[in-house]
């Protein structure tokens, strides 16, 4: 799993070649429809996206003397899960 910022991005960068490499009527069922097939990697595009988002999000905050208790609270997580999770994302160069 991506712990740094840059990680989190290369992997979003990643999955969006992917995706956009695949070819929903190739691996569409003669009877699916290929439209919802791209859906699907519509959303697993902007999960990623939202990660960084929600990293960058974070580290503001940190950034800005927000406590790993506040934080957690917004993330509806406990203060050691959000420190674990983002504590390493939160340290900018």
């Amino acid at each position: 799993m991506p712990r740094t910022r840059e990680q989190l991005q290369q992997a979003a960068d990643a999955a969006e070649r992917w995706l956009d490499s695949l070819d929903p009527a190739a691996i569409a069922s003669p009877d699916a429809d290929a439209a919802r097939l791209r859906r699907i990697g519509d959303a697993v595009r902007a999960v990623a996206n939202s990660q960084v988002e929600l990293a960058d999000a974070v580290a503001e905050a940190r950034e800005h003397g927000h406590t790993w208790t506040q934080i957690a609270a917004m993330l509806g997580t406990s203060r050691q899960a959000a420190q674990e999770r983002y504590g390493e994302l939160a340290e900018r160069p």
